[in-house]
């Protein structure tokens, strides 16, 4: 009797030992699954560095603009000029690896989008990733439509568009005209990267009623830090002289380094780092809203 006795109490023991197991809260632990370098993990806010001054005082003095461009084919990298301490425009080619999670997070992390859309060049063009969505002078109005729609719809979260090379394609009349039309019916602004003196950039989109601005200063053509530096100092000084200036640069590691050392600083020199969106005087868009060097 004592035996059986002992044998049922421990099955039932063991019983409720499992029902512990089993219905005890677990602590959270780490989980095993990589998580992509684009997935926000915090909630959305602007990137640190912002202005929170009086919001009349913070619009005014002058403004310095930066246009990243080249990204959304290199994820890993990409993913690193996220995390810039400072709220930038990014422009990012369609079609790439990490074009798509590239516009999102970047809109998450309060950064403007907008397109860097290949155009043909004067000489022969050597990526061969870009080459199939490259605009081309001698297409028609609809097919520039047509392509400026499929990039779109990949990167829908863009406001806007910036030209990568097209030292051809800008300077063809016919070309931008079209080009320029098909920016209007998605109200999209233009940032002309001047990548041939003969552009077509502003006047195309003047007569369309794009929004248009080009940009004044080159950061890394020549990858040289101290080059870099002593255009950075340029756009800081074209900016106080003419209340605005608009900085371009590639999206590579050697920039982001420098970039990042040099933007604590800005503020300082009394100079307001923009969205391109606040370079035009006022939105929604309107007439005439093409601004010359």
């Amino acid at each position: 009797m004592g035996w059986t006795l002992l044998i049922v109490l421990s099955f039932f023991s063991g019983l409720g030992m499992v029902g512990i197991l089993l219905f005890w809260p677990v602590a959270e632990r780490p989980s095993s699954a990589r998580v992509s370098p684009f997935t926000v993990l915090e909630s959305p806010q602007t990137p640190s560095g912002s202005n929170n001054a009086d919001p009349v005082e913070a619009r005014q003095g002058p403004m310095l603009a930066i246009v990243v461009g080249d990204l959304g084919y290199d994820p890993v990298r990409d993913a690193d000029w996220l995390n810039i301490p400072a709220r930038i425009t990014l422009a990012i080619l369609p079609f790439g690896p990490s074009s798509s999670t590239m516009a999102s997070s970047a809109q998450d992390r309060g950064h403007c989008v907008i397109l860097h859309i290949p155009m043909e060049p004067r000489d022969a063009v050597t990526d061969d990733q870009i080459e199939p969505y490259l605009m081309r002078t001698g297409m028609g109005r609809d097919e520039i439509a047509e392509l400026l729609l499929r990039m779109v719809q990949e990167i829908p979260h863009a406001v806007g568009a910036m030209n990568h090379m097209g030292s051809a394609f800008t300077t063809d009349l016919e070309s931008m005209e079209y080009f320029a039309e098909a920016l209007s019916e998605r109200e999209f602004f233009f940032v002309d990267s001047v990548t041939a003196p003969g552009t077509l950039g502003l006047s195309a989109s003047r007569n369309a009623n794009v929004p248009a601005v080009r940009r004044d200063i080159f950061l890394d053509d020549d990858p040289s830090p101290a080059v870099m530096r002593r255009r950075w100092n340029e756009a800081v000084s074209l900016a106080k002289k003419k209340g605005s200036a608009l900085l371009i640069c590639h999206g590579r590691r050697e920039t982001l380094d420098v970039l990042s050392g040099l933007l604590p600083g800005l503020q300082k020199e009394g100079v307001r780092l923009v969205v391109v969106t606040e370079l035009f005087d006022k939105l929604p868009f309107a007439d005439g809203l093409a601004r010359e060097d």
